[in-house]
């Protein structure tokens, strides 16, 4: 079965319910009842989907035959026995993103039709060297947030239960819970450690909020994109004709804390920015590229600069990277969280499910930013205090002057549109 682009993410894992999407499995036809009478083939199915689609052809220097060997030479009595096999069998990839997810936990990763969140608001993932679990970034405006959650937080234990070598889905299962419940989270942080209690909710998320500026600059378009769910696009289009129509001399695009979602979503974003180039190259286990390319159709060629931090990820990293590489924005704040990696979420037969390492992705020069992120144009530093401080004691702050990366754009702006004003001429 071919994989379409809307049927791809970006491999984080949100502890709420996921935005995701997934894809039929393609591979068997074996049906429901035969399952049940054979535990073992959910254990096949799940090494054919590697062996056919993971991004490694070495599987990551695993002997995935003797593997397969291994496992299906098991005897299995209940759907748990093979549960605990596959996870054993996937661990041997070494690739947290690579993951198994029984029923319950594959029903937590849906988004169910009302757009409405389940959790705390922090997408985690599984630090490839040390094993620990990381957040990728809290949501904005979600109680993980509220209570002041930051990018890069090792989480130590949930409910006094330790994580070490715990998986991310077992985090989330953890994690979540009924809305009005609290969730005690230990967490470290610059060597520091403190315990957060937080209570679950029920969460509204609406990707896109943006405003006009009265800067130093001009009327500024400011949009802050917080996550690339399946109705962001439609809400970033709807966001530029506005601020378009109110004719905004530039716009600040903010990514901070953005923790990626849908491949697709990001490109149908960049494509409103660029008018031309390559927008990001997804490149398969046979080393075949994929280029997704702008379709000439952007919503303004007006000045714009992205701010991004330790938590832009993923699907900010592939937006703020083409409009570097494109030289269509500067990009300015800290190195991004460096996650270059997508993954293909199949459902399996029993109501489980597995995410897949298909391929990873390069920007638009080539550059792999997977573990290392996208550098900004202009760097601008912030301590986590001061992060602190501006994201949950003096909110308001945030895209004003008294915001430090906001205040590095608009002076960059203020030099682009005065530029751009001596050399565009003027009919009268």
């Amino acid at each position: 079965m071919v994989i379409t682009k809307s049927r791809l993410v970006l491999g984080a894992t949100a502890v709420t319910l996921s935005t995701i999407a997934v894809t039929s499995l393609g591979i068997h036809s074996r049906g429901q009842a035969l399952f049940k009478e054979s535990p073992k083939a959910l254990v096949d199915d799940v090494w054919q989907i590697i062996y056919r689609n993971y991004v490694d052809g070495t599987f990551n220097q695993v002997d995935w035959q003797a593997v397969r060997k291994e496992y299906l030479g098991k005897s299995y009595s209940n759907q748990q026995e093979a549960y605990k096999s596959i996870r054993e069998m996937l661990k041997k990839l070494e690739d947290p993103y690579t993951r198994f997810m029984d029923p319950q936990e594959f029903k937590n990763m849906q988004v169910d039709t009302s757009g409405e969140l389940t959790g705390i608001g922090i997408t985690i993932s599984q630090d490839e060297k040390t094993k620990q679990l990381v957040v990728i970034a809290p949501i904005e405006d979600t109680p993980a947030f509220k209570a002041g959650i930051l990018s890069k937080d090792v989480i130590l234990s949930i409910n006094g239960k330790s994580t070490k070598g715990m998986d991310t889905n077992q985090a989330v299962s953890l994690i979540r819970g009924e809305a009005g419940t609290q969730v005690s989270l230990m967490i470290q942080r610059n060597g520091q450690t403190r315990q957060f209690d937080i209570k679950r909710a029920r969460i509204e998320i609406h990707p896109v909020r943006y405003s006009q500026k009265q800067t130093p600059a001009g009327n500024i378009g400011y949009i802050r994109l917080n996550q690339f769910s399946a109705n962001a696009g439609k809400e970033m289009q709807d966001a530029i004709k506005d601020l378009e129509a109110k004719q905004v001399s530039a716009y600040i695009l903010d990514l901070r804390g953005n923790p990626g979602g849908l491949l697709f979503s990001s490109v149908e974003i960049a494509r409103m920015w660029l008018d031309k180039g390559t927008i990001v190259s997804t490149i398969d286990r046979q080393g075949e590229q994929e280029r997704e390319e702008a379709n000439g159709r952007a919503l303004t060629n007006r000045p714009m600069v992205v701010l991004v931090d330790k938590g832009s990820a993923s699907a900010s990293e592939i937006l703020s990277g083409a409009l570097q590489d494109n030289k269509r924005a500067t990009v300015v704040g800290t190195q991004t969280f460096g996650k270059g990696l997508v993954q293909s979420v199949r459902p399996l037969e029993d109501g489980s499910g597995l995410a897949v390492t298909i391929a990873k992705y390069h920007t638009p020069s080539g550059k792999d930013i997977n573990k290392h992120g996208v550098d900004p144009d202009v760097k601008v530093d912030l301590t986590d205090a001061q992060r602190q401080d501006l994201w949950l004691n003096e909110r308001d702050k945030i895209g004003t002057l008294a915001d430090p990366q906001f205040a590095k754009a608009v002076e960059i702006l203020r030099k682009k549109t005065a530029v751009r004003n001596t050399t565009t001429p003027v009919n009268n």
